[in-house]
């Protein structure tokens, strides 16, 4: 039974978008308008309770467990391992990091990355199954993705202080996670004498 609490609000709305429009979120309670629906929204994301969907919003993976409903179109055995298998690549890529800390080898560091990123997400192409987008509160994803969508937009040295990553662990979950699992579109740009900033686009 899921712990989460929700605001009679947050639940009118996930529990519509379940219901009635297979988990797009396009009704919400008739007081909530205008700034207020974007702070409800706001809150289910900062939560990871919703997630992008084009132009609008879905309910993410987590929101179904919220309620109590089962994920749609997901074999639980299945996306285990393929998350198990993830983080692995991405620790023993931290761990091959730290033990050649050299500047001189980030960019085959990041290429292998990519690589070890995109080798775990092809073995289970053949699933069936789509793949939900997986993010939990207050994890360093959701943290991270909070950084990109903020009008600023983030450093990638911001997102290493911030969760203790290294930096070609960043470009990974930026190329792997955000871009291939979530469908994110990522933008930078780089100013004369300043960081490259990168954004949710």
């Amino acid at each position: 039974m899921s712990t989460i609490q929700l605001t009679s609000t947050q639940h009118f709305i996930l529990d519509a978008a379940i219901k009635r429009t297979e988990g797009r979120i396009e009704q919400f309670p008739d007081n909530v308008k205008g700034g207020a629906r974007s702070k409800v929204l706001d809150g289910l994301f900062n939560r990871a309770l919703i997630t992008p969907d084009g132009e609008g919003w879905r309910v993410a993976a987590e929101g179904y467990d919220a309620l109590n409903y089962p994920r749609p179109g997901i074999n639980p055995k299945r996306m285990s391992a393929f998350e198990a298998k993830l983080d692995q690549v991405i620790a023993n890529a931290e761990a091959a990091a730290q033990a050649t800390p050299d500047a001189t080898t980030d960019a085959v560091d990041d290429a292998a990355m990519e690589d070890a990123v995109a080798s775990a997400e092809a073995s289970f192409a053949a699933n069936d199954a789509p793949r939900v987008p997986r993010t939990r509160e207050n994890s360093k994803q959701a943290e991270v993705l909070r950084m990109l969508r903020r009008p600023e937009g983030a450093t990638i040295s911001q997102i290493c202080e911030s969760t203790g990553w290294q930096a070609h662990t960043v470009r990974g979950t930026f190329a792997g996670a955000f871009k291939k699992k979530l469908g994110l579109v990522l933008t930078s740009e780089k100013a004369t004498g300043a960081e490259r900033v990168y954004r949710v686009a």
